[in-house]
């Protein structure tokens, strides 16, 4: 309709091709959200020619419903090949499928707008999904109630008319996941983003967050005392690395409480009274500032703190246990797949509208430090927390010498918690981050991502560190049995940070499965487990390897697998991650 050339065009012209691109677009997503569906028709159990001989045993292949109730049950292990060919996670592709299903089978009135063009693809699958544990009577009255608002309406308005129309459709089920949000409390650890920084979200009890809350804003206050200048949101938030340490979170507090330039007056001006002892779910070893008896209410604002309160009113997304990065752990929730330990039809919790920080901040009066000051707080603080074992280590050598009964170690007592850290680095990423002293230079840190060398110390925080050399991992091992040793898992580990399934999202890990990429043979000749016959793969990638048809991986090279799917598709996984190699797809 109109010309290539954009520039040409009117801005009238210009915004009505933009529209026709989007419509054009949307008969795209249709079209492929029919093709998922006969895809999954293709795959049904009754479709499905069956593997004779083979007996239902653990790891091989099941029906699932994707989609919820009323959508038909689909081969369990043709989810992967549907997912590696759209070059996404079999978790993904196992959302897409139960989408397209859904719509069919359970929102019949949303589906047939969405085919008219009345209502956009990409909504429609945001309400089948909020409503995939409704039963499908109940999913049948809330697409009645919403099938015309889809596109007339926001997102965040048609949300709240969705939540409204499931607690009218399902009040026992509105009931019992509110009554389950009552019960739900946990930490939870959100993903890196690219600047190396994490979220941590805590549900816990009213009582206990007041508590925390106040021993953070104690903690910033202090590093106020010491010089720190930062923003007190910028405090606080290092607080978290500092509170982690209960032997130099309060030395630090009971330094800055006797230290002459405090700013502010310690709550308790006669030093030969004791503090008022935390309540019991306070971390070892600190005090409430502020408590002023036992038993009080703590104050939920440290002295000199500027702080939110965050009750949900600013829409903030909760991470739960799903952010931490695709694992292969058992979910909370329930599952329509057999293998508790990969959830294809994960969804997120939305709150609201999307949450933005800068409104909820209150004005702070700090200001950036310079490297110099930043440096010399740093020294300071490793001088306190040093310090503060230093003293610990006199008190238990004191009690041990006092107490031949009970005997102990005082450099086992004095030592702080350790935690390994592995960073990948090249000489000349080391190069690069000391020239001119500008830490340029990027490193790899494993379950965090790439980082500026000036940050490694901020990782490191303030205690010792110690440096251990680089495994050769040139240097292939193996043993004369079925197991991997830990040694193999660590090279195993080293050498491939994440799964070698197509587009698999499981990092390695200690616990991770360990496949023999040429299988087993125990009556075979001696070294079969290797670390050049070893590849690391998630419990659904590695059942799809041993007990899906027409699935074949074989080694290229030492460090990449090629993948064969049932129909012919080829792909290579490697350091690079995943890429098809074009081939003439099987019949």
């Amino acid at each position: 309709m109109f010309d290539d050339d954009l520039t040409s065009l009117s801005t009238t012209d210009l915004l009505e091709s933009s529209v026709e691109q989007r419509a054009s677009a949307n008969r795209a997503e249709v079209r492929a959200l029919e093709h998922a569906q006969v895809y999954a028709d293709r795959f049904h159990p009754d479709a499905c020619t069956p593997r004779p001989g083979l007996r239902s045993i653990e790891g091989r292949e099941g029906t699932v419903v994707l989609g919820g109730e009323g959508c038909p049950p689909m081969a369990e292990f043709a989810i992967a090949e549907y997912a590696v060919v759209h070059g996404v996670s079999h978790q993904t592709g196992a959302k897409m499928i139960g989408d397209a299903l859904a719509l069919r089978h359970r929102f019949p009135l949303t589906w047939a707008r969405v085919l008219s063009g009345e209502a956009t693809p990409w909504k429609a699958c945001r309400l089948v999904r909020d409503c995939v544990d409704l039963s499908a009577e109940a999913a049948a009255y809330v697409d009645g109630k919403v099938a015309t608002l889809i596109d007339t309406i926001t997102p965040y308005r048609l949300d709240k008319i969705v939540k409204a129309a499931k607690m009218y459709a399902d009040p026992e089920g509105a009931r019992a996941e509110a009554a389950a949000k009552v019960r739900e409390r946990g930490v939870f650890i959100g993903r890196s983003d690219e600047h190396g920084t994490k979220t941590i979200y805590i549900r816990t009890s009213c009582g206990a967050a007041s508590r925390f809350n106040a021993t953070i804003g104690a903690l910033g206050d202090a590093q106020q005392v010491f010089g720190d200048t930062r923003p007190v949101q910028e405090r606080r938030a290092d607080a978290i690395g500092i509170i982690a340490d209960p032997v130099f979170a309060q030395e630090l507090l009971d330094q800055a409480r006797s230290h002459p330039q405090m700013s502010t007056p310690p709550t308790t001006t006669d030093d030969t009274k004791p503090d008022v002892p935390a309540p019991p779910t306070s971390p070892p070893g600190t005090t409430v500032p502020g408590a002023a008896a036992a038993g009080a209410t703590p104050d939920t604002t440290a002295p000199g703190s500027a702080v939110e309160e965050w009750d949900g009113g600013c829409g903030v997304e909760e991470p739960g246990v799903d952010d931490e990065a695709d694992r292969d752990a058992p979910h909370p929730g329930s599952s329509n797949l057999p293998d508790p330990l990969d959830h294809p039809d994960r969804r997120g919790t939305r709150l609201g509208e999307p949450f933005d920080p800068a409104t909820c901040r209150q004005p702070d009066d700090g200001h950036a430090m310079d490297p110099e000051a930043q440096h010399a707080l740093a020294r300071r603080l490793a001088q306190i927390k040093q310090a503060a074992y230093a003293r610990l280590a006199t008190a238990t050598g004191a009690t041990a010498a006092g107490n031949a009964a009970r005997p102990r170690s005082s450099g086992a007592a004095a030592r702080p918690g350790k935690t390994e850290i592995y960073v990948h680095l090249t000489d000349h990423t080391l190069a690069a981050g000391a020239g001119a002293g500008s830490g340029d230079g990027v490193v790899r840190v494993e379950g965090i991502g790439p980082l500026l060398t000036s940050q490694l110390a901020e990782l490191i925080g303030y205690g010792p560190y110690t440096v251990k050399p680089v495994i050769d991992l040139n240097d292939a091992i193996s043993v004369n049995c079925y197991e991997a040793t830990d040694r193999i898992r660590e090279r195993i580990k080293l050498t491939h940070p994440v799964e070698l399934f197509p587009y698999g999202t499981r990092e390695t890990s200690r616990t991770i499965d360990l496949d023999h990429i040429d299988p087993y043979d125990p009556l075979g000749p001696p070294g079969q487990t290797s670390t050049s016959n070893l590849a690391p793969l998630s419990r659904f990638g590695h059942r799809v390897k041993t007990h899906a048809r027409g699935w074949t991986a074989r080694r290229i090279d030492q460090k990449t697998l090629e993948w064969r799917t049932p129909h012919g598709f080829v792909f290579h996984v490697g350091p690079t991650g995943t890429r098809r190699i074009i081939t003439e797809p099987q019949d």
